[in-house]
């Protein structure tokens, strides 16, 4: 089985997200190539670059495209699709065939996420403090790193349901978080993450202490509702989703009263010349 693991199905080199995805079965990672290539080549069209080596290496009498898969990764819309998917050990081979200055510090960032999940099945807590001195180390305060960890659990709790109760596509978990956004928020998480100007990065990763807040209270109250009405599919869990987020949006108008502005903002832990670049450059295609 294949599947996202929240937090972990983008991995960040340079400040670069590689998409990817961990297979219970074989106990190990696949990435999106494309978005190694990105990484790579920093080309604003990394599927045709990839098209045209795919081509070149075949011509060349290499065997690597057999070890080449298709994988639904979900794309800078919210929305899933087929794209061109490998192991650790096919992405070092591809690799070696891709000129770039970035090739080596990207193989031993490589063997480090690519094999990090392993260590982490046995002891979690190795994933907590790893997240934990990632925050720390990008500057974000203490007050704001235990918001985003409670946060986290509370997501988890969320999915745990819907993932024992027929939910079990990765659309599907998509679609129910963008309603309860939706509900609470006004927004749909695409266009939240526009106008914070992000490309590829975790919007949670992002959010101010009051937009966290409200969106673990708005996913607390879902399960919730869910947990009380028994809600099994999608269909039954998206109305506990709509009532989970309208109940937060109740919440959020009234401290919006209170404070005086919105909880939505457009602030982001981007760098200025980061947001311009993230802009400019077409992540997924």
């Amino acid at each position: 089985m294949l599947k996202n693991i929240e937090n972990k199905s983008i991995a960040i080199f340079e400040n670069e997200p590689v998409r990817r995805l961990w297979s219970e079965k074989d106990e190990k990672w696949y990435f999106s190539v494309v978005d190694v290539i990105q990484v790579l080549v920093q080309n604003n069209r990394p599927r045709k670059y990839w098209d045209d080596l795919k081509r070149r290496l075949k011509l060349e009498g290499s065997q690597l495209s057999d070890k080449i898969g298709q994988l639904k990764f979900m794309s800078k819309d919210g929305k899933f699709y087929h794209s061109d998917a490998a192991d650790v050990e096919t992405i070092l081979r591809i690799i070696q065939s891709v000129p770039s200055p970035k090739a080596e510090p990207f193989k031993l960032w490589l063997a480090k996420v690519g094999y990090e999940r392993l260590r982490e099945t046995v002891d979690p807590e190795i994933a907590l403090n790893r997240a934990r001195s990632n925050w720390q180390r990008l500057g974000r305060s203490e007050k704001w790193i235990e918001q985003r960890m409670r946060g986290q659990e509370i997501r988890n709790k969320l999915t745990d349901y819907w993932a024992t109760h027929e939910v079990t596509e990765q659309e599907e978990f998509a679609i129910l978080t963008n309603i309860i956004h939706q509900e609470w928020s006004g927004l749909s998480v695409k266009k939240h993450k526009e106008i914070k100007k992000l490309r590829g990065h975790n919007l949670r990763d992002h959010m101010s202490d009051a937009e966290l807040l409200f969106t673990s209270l708005a996913e607390l109250t879902t399960r919730n509702v869910a947990e009380k009405d028994l809600a099994n599919g999608l269909s039954q869990n998206a109305k506990s989703a709509v009532r989970g987020g309208r109940y937060t949006k109740k919440a959020k108008d009234d401290f919006e009263k209170l404070i005086g502005k919105k909880v939505v903002s457009v602030d982001n832990f981007l760098s200025p010349g980061k947001q311009i670049k993230k802009l400019k450059i077409s992540r997924f295609p």
